[in-house]
């Protein structure tokens, strides 16, 4: 006879999970309620063909929920809780739906300890690789204020402004980083491929070899031959620069110098403001506290000259100053239009509001940063892959014209 899994709740609303053996699960529902019990799930046992088959969690990529996902379940879950269903009904519906396995099994816990009467934020908190501080604070501050339908479309629309963001980063960076891929395939090829055959042919003519070829066949023989020291410093290079980066000192380093790069700074200084608006507006307009919403904001910087800014921007709060005179003291970081603006808004008691009209500026200024990155790279890129077949073309063929100049005498 089959073993089932339940879950049910008796009388004095305690969470019960045991098996049963029965002939089916209708007899198992029959026999919980005849118990009293209000009967929560009940799971066939499954076996031969009908087993459940699972990967390594190592291998089983299409399990973890990603942004996207996330951002789809607060949209619904923002939905059913507008349609008027309990939360516990809204996150077993949106449990039963959800495509990803991860997300599925977090929803269930999350479920049970609403269930118990623990308070959505607290069971949120538990799965930190989905729901961030962000989240839980937000959540929290809908149940406080009793708008969680109105917090969770917010937290989706954040959510979809950040992907949107990232994407027009990644989308910029894509064609360049191709074309470098192809230019270093392509004069790899030529070096280890064509190279070796010209100067087998120089050396069986004799004479002595311009100086520029012989660094083209040395640069050959290197990669042909020693790759592999290549190769090692490579990855020595990079697992050095994220070890280094790791440390307190190396963040603030390498942080600096990417605020500072003549291409990639503006992009990332822009990016930064535009995140920290978008998030510091975000919190204030939802309800949380200023010193949490900084705290907050602050571990959502990705930059730590921006966190450490946000730092001494919530002690000078906590002082009884403002924030756009903290803010005003970096215009390197924080240009003068946000302090200025934040100064408004404090001043009229708007600072929620201003946030946003600057995060929207900054945004369209990220969009423009993009273009400018992009208009900038791919030039650099085809005058690098110039310079390298033009080495390699004048390393190759001099000596030819050498030899047919001596032939022709």
């Amino acid at each position: 006879m089959p073993v089932f899994e339940y879950k049910a709740r008796d009388r004095s609303g305690k969470v019960i999970a045991a098996t049963m053996e029965a002939a089916s699960q209708r007899d198992v529902a029959s026999a919980l309620r005849d118990k009293g019990y209000f009967i929560s799930e009940i799971k066939a046992p499954k076996s031969g063909l009908n087993a459940e088959l699972k990967l390594p969690k190592w291998l089983d990529f299409g399990s973890k929920p990603n942004i996207r996902d996330i951002t789809i379940f607060s949209r619904q879950f923002a939905t059913v809780i507008n349609a008027g269903l309990p939360v516990v009904q809204s996150l077993a519906i949106l449990q039963r739906q959800s495509p990803k396995e991860g997300l599925k099994d977090a929803l269930r816990k999350v479920r049970e300890d609403v269930e118990t009467g623990q308070p959505l934020s607290n069971a949120l908190a538990k799965f930190p690789r989905l729901f961030n501080n962000l989240y839980v604070y937000l959540v929290r501050a809908g149940e406080v204020s009793g708008n969680l339908d109105g917090i969770l479309e917010r937290i989706a629309s954040y959510q979809e402004k950040q992907a949107e963001l990232r994407g027009k980063i990644r989308t910029a960076l894509t064609y360049p980083t191709v074309v470098l891929v192809i230019a270093l395939g392509v004069s790899y090829f030529l070096l280890t491929g064509i190279v070796p055959q010209f100067a087998s042919i120089l050396n069986q003519l004799g004479g002595k070899l311009p100086a520029i070829t012989q660094i083209l066949i040395a640069i050959s023989n290197f990669l042909r031959f020693q790759w592999y020291i290549l190769f090692g410093v490579i990855i020595a290079l990079i697992f050095g620069i994220g070890a280094y980066y790791r440390t307190n000192n190396g963040r603030h380093v390498i942080d600096r110098l990417l605020l500072r790069l003549p291409i990639f700074g503006p992009l990332v200084q822009k990016t930064s403001i535009a995140n920290f608006s978008n998030t510091f507006g975000l919190l204030l307009h939802s309800g949380v506290n200023i010193i949490e919403s900084i705290e907050i904001t602050k571990g959502t910087a990705g930059n730590i000259i921006v966190e450490d800014i946000l730092t001494e921007t919530k002690d000078a709060v906590q002082r009884g100053e403002q924030i756009s005179q903290t803010l005003a003291k970096y215009p390197l970081v924080f240009p003068p239009l946000v302090s200025s603006m934040l100064s408004i808004g404090e001043e009229t008691g708007a600072v929620d509001s201003m946030l946003q009209k600057v995060a929207s500026f900054y945004e369209r200024e990220v969009d423009e940063a993009v273009d400018s990155l992009t208009a900038a790279l791919e030039p650099a890129l085809i005058v690098f892959l110039g310079i390298v077949v033009g080495f390699i073309v004048a390393g190759m063929f001099l000596p030819m014209f050498s030899i047919i100049g001596q032939l022709s005498q």
